[in-house]
Parts: C-alpha cells; sequence; structure tokens
C-alpha cells in the first residue's frame, strides 16, 4: 500500500505523534500515553489503533508475548499529505493565497521572512514540477 495517500483524522494524528516519539510501543503503553495526554480510555485507543492498522499506517509486531506497534506511515509523508489536501481544499492549490491570508492576521518575524526568502530562491532554480 502507498503510505503517501493514507489520510489522518485528528484523533489518529494524536496516535501516530504518539508511535512517531517511541516505537514500537505496547498496546498497553499507547493506552496509558492517551489516557494521559487526551484523557481516552482504553477502548477508544485501541479502536483508532485497529483503524491505522486497517489503512495500513501502523504496522504491528510482537515482542515476546506482548503484541507492539510502530508506524508504517512517515511522519514528513503525513504532513506533506495534510498540507496538500488543506491547501487544496482551503485555498484551491494557491500557496500565494494562503500566504497572502496567513500574514494579514499575522506579521511575519525578520527571519521568517528570511527563510521565506530563502526557500523562493531555491524553489526558482528548480525546473517544473519538482517543488
Amino acid at each position: 500500500m502507498d503510505t503517501k495517500s493514507i489520510n489522518l483524522t485528528e484523533a489518529e494524528w494524536h496516535v501516530m505523534e504518539c508511535l512517531w516519539e517511541k516505537a514500537p510501543q505496547s498496546g498497553r503503553e499507547i493506552c496509558d500515553a492517551m489516557a494521559e495526554k487526551m484523557g481516552w480510555n482504553r477502548s477508544t485507543t485501541l479502536t483508532l489503533l485497529r483503524r491505522l492498522e486497517a489503512k495500513g499506517a501502523v504496522a504491528s509486531g510482537s515482542q515476546g508475548s506482548l503484541k507492539t506497534f510502530a508506524p508504517a506511515l512517515n511522519r514528513e509523508d503525513a504532513a506533506l499529505r495534510e498540507t496538500a489536501d488543506f491547501l487544496q481544499r482551503v485555498y484551491n492549490g494557491s500557496v500565494s493565497l494562503m500566504v497572502s491570508a496567513l500574514t494579514k492576521k499575522q506579521s511575519l518575524s525578520r527571519e521568517e521572512l528570511e527563510e521565506l526568502y530563502a526557500l523562493l530562491r531555491e524553489m526558482e532554480g528548480k525546473p517544473d514540477g519538482d517543488g
């Protein structure tokens, strides 16, 4: 399965963040972490783990008699997919429209402006379709 096409719900993101921080983890470890961070009960977390496993975002294995879980989806791929979906859905795919909307409500620091300029200069040198 192409993990780059997996969409995650907000709740699934929380479970994935837990696994991206440390993996593999047992179901109990993940349930404990989600109870502490989110206030979720065991059933909620296990349901999300099953859903993520069915999507191909999480892989299960075993350490002795314990079932363990690890991310099968790279965090960067998930973030890029989410960003592309958001950009298309909200700004009709226009990066400039998004940046314009963001900077109308919040000014950018000098450092952020320099980062944007550097990114634009880098992208300017790339052929179309590569970035």
